[in-house]
């Protein structure tokens, strides 16, 4: 199967609706600045689709939610990430439906109003994408634990590298030298040299 948990189909379905909305805004911003009505026609069905993508998106997420194994760190981080996706989504299907009902056409009294919520609402989009971020990839939310182990144990075995692919994770053998020298040292990867 494609997809064995509601963590990665969460994450399949996440990805395109925050992007969708955040063009929207700035398709908005563009139309506004050059009044060309094509930019804001592009805002208006990129905010009604990123809308609709991230109703399904929420619903994935609070599927996933009570499926993947975590701690007490991750559950409060997870917990602000559903509550932050909640209102962005919620934020979003309003403006929506204020350009639906509008018929897509917003009048110049309404436009500075509606730009400046999608603005709020873009930011909001990229502390939730921040926080799912952070439930991942600092605190492996969403992994299940014998993944997580195997993971663990393989990055303790020795592996190789084709040229040019190093990690960089060992300084070159100048950098102590050079700082007990010059008093600096050298990002990791930097060619051995001389100092004057």
């Amino acid at each position: 199967m494609l997809f064995d948990t509601a963590a990665e189909w969460h994450a399949a379905i996440n990805d395109l609706p925050p992007a969708l909305l955040l063009v929207s805004v700035i398709f908005d911003w563009v139309g506004s600045a050059t009044k060309r009505d094509s930019l804001k026609a592009a805002g208006f069905w990129t905010l009604v689709a990123g809308a609709a993508g991230a109703v399904l998106s929420v619903a994935s997420g609070l599927r996933a939610e009570g499926t993947i194994e975590h701690g007490e760190t991750v559950h409060l981080v997870m917990e602000r990430h559903e509550t932050f996706a909640i209102a962005v989504t919620v934020a979003f299907a309003l403006l929506a439906g204020w350009r639906i009902w509008r018929k897509g056409v917003l009048g110049p009294q309404e436009r500075p109003t509606y730009l400046f919520a999608a603005t709020v609402g873009a930011a909001g989009i990229i502390y939730v994408a921040h926080l799912g971020g952070t439930i991942v990839f600092q605190h492996a939310g969403g992994i299940p634990t014998p993944a997580l182990q195997e993971a663990l144990a393989e990055r303790t075995q020795e592996h190789e590298h084709a040229p040019g692919e190093e990690h960089g994770e060992t300084a070159p053998a100048d950098t102590a030298a050079a700082k007990a020298d010059t008093g600096h040292a050298h990002a990791p990867g930097t060619p051995p040299h001389e100092h004057d």
